[in-house]
């Protein structure tokens, strides 16, 4: 367990913001914080990209990225900055094949995401802390108590995580939704703990919530969870989550039929991943040639399989994080709740063009065999072509900064 990790960096973090230490004492605190978080988000990014290019089981890595990406946090603020690797291993990567409604509670739980889109934070209107627990906080580092309600997760988990923007949600039902996850918290002096979240009865707004036309009355957290189960079995969240998958899997533009089809999976299985993924899998459009080559990678897919291409057994993910980063796509960096875009103008850009060249230019020279370039996956014919008339030493690296090797 990471606990004692965790532990180690909130008491870090509480004696670099004590205001009775000495300014050397809390600058020296404040380097061991640094430190502590750079060994920290270096494992997760080592752990992330070593699976992605050793597993068997590429879809579940493929999947891990895409929903840590619907579910963004950013590893930039407070204790995100340790959680954030924990976030992936223990709210995404379990739930992939599993319900979307798991996958959503587990989001809605984690410190990672109560830190990052400020739900600890909110409390029920009116609700004020003791000055004894006031004066404590400050004893114990100056942590911030939470005053009066937030609406950021309220807002994200509607417009990004469930329904969509378009989703039928008015800002009443923000409202609503904020006042229902009022008391969801976690344990500020140690997130890494066993079970870090917290509900706190005091802070909740007991009174009935109307969400999109739906009334719950007080039951405390289960308030929480009654709003995530109507999110989760909404078709306005079926019709979004299908949308995505069509989009990054088959095509930027899926069809009419797909999309439907997709949708009806999603409400008929009461959000079965594993079932969704496999009906986009068999479906007619992920086969149509039409859709081969369609998508543009992402600079971490297009990393990733430019390692895995050239058939190395022990790449370094330090240099494989740098180059993720140097295109614009730091893992756990997004600083954004809407994740990085996945979309081909995002990225297919001159600098992205010239960075993917170099890239390609120094993993070539890890690679002995130069005739492994005209055996990549996903060229062409005229491509292979051109590389058989170029010089061996030379085929690998434009083979990799093909046009052809960025699509699929």
């Amino acid at each position: 367990r990471h606990a004692p990790v965790l532990a180690e960096f909130a008491t870090a973090q509480a004696l670099a913001l004590a205001a009775q230490r000495t300014p050397e004492e809390r600058q020296q605190s404040a380097r061991d914080v640094t430190a502590l978080v750079q060994r920290v988000q270096g494992e997760a990014r080592r752990a992330r990209i070593l699976r992605a290019v050793h597993s068997e089981r590429q879809l579940q890595e493929v999947l891990v990225a895409f929903w840590f990406n619907h579910f963004n946090v950013f590893a930039g603020k407070e204790s995100v900055r340790v959680t954030a690797g924990y976030f992936e291993a223990e709210a995404i990567r379990p739930h992939v094949f599993g319900r979307f409604r798991d996958l959503l509670g587990a989001s809605a739980r984690h410190p990672a995401m109560l830190n990052y889109l400020d739900n600890w934070q909110s409390v029920a209107p009116g609700f004020r802390f003791p000055a004894a627990a006031q004066a404590a906080a400050q004893a114990q580092g100056g942590f911030i108590l939470p005053r009066g309600l937030n609406e950021n997760y309220a807002r994200e988990l509607l417009e990004l995580h469930t329904l969509g923007v378009d989703g039928g949600y008015v800002q009443a039902d923000v409202t609503a939704v904020a006042r229902a996850f009022t008391g969801w918290s976690f344990d500020r002096r140690n997130p890494g703990s066993q079970d870090a979240f917290r509900f706190y009865p005091a802070r909740h707004d007991a009174s009935a919530k109307t969400v999109l036309g739906k009334t719950v009355q007080g039951q405390g957290q289960a308030q929480g969870d009654w709003v995530l189960d109507l999110l989760a079995r909404h078709p306005a969240t079926a019709r979004r989550i299908s949308t995505k998958l069509a989009r990054h899997f088959v095509s930027e533009t899926p069809s009419e039929a797909l999309l439907q089809q997709l949708t009806l999976v999603f409400l008929q299985t009461d959000g079965d991943l594993r079932a969704l993924m496999r009906a986009l899998i068999m479906s007619d459009a992920f086969s149509d040639p039409a859709n081969f080559g369609a998508r543009y990678k992402a600079p971490d897919r297009f990393v990733i399989s430019a390692v895995r291409a050239c058939g190395l057994s022990a790449p370094d993910p330090v240099l494989m994080a740098g180059a993720m980063a140097g295109m614009g796509m730091p893992i756990l960096l997004c600083p954004t709740p809407d994740g990085w875009p996945d979309m081909r103008s995002a990225w297919l850009t001159p600098e992205g063009l010239r960075l993917r060249t170099e890239f390609s230019a120094r993993l070539a020279t890890q690679v002995s065999q130069s005739t492994r370039a005209l055996t990549l996956p996903g060229l062409s014919e005229p491509t292979r072509a051109v590389l058989e008339a170029q010089p061996a030493q030379h085929r690998l690296a434009l083979a990799l900064a093909s046009p052809d090797f960025s699509r699929y």
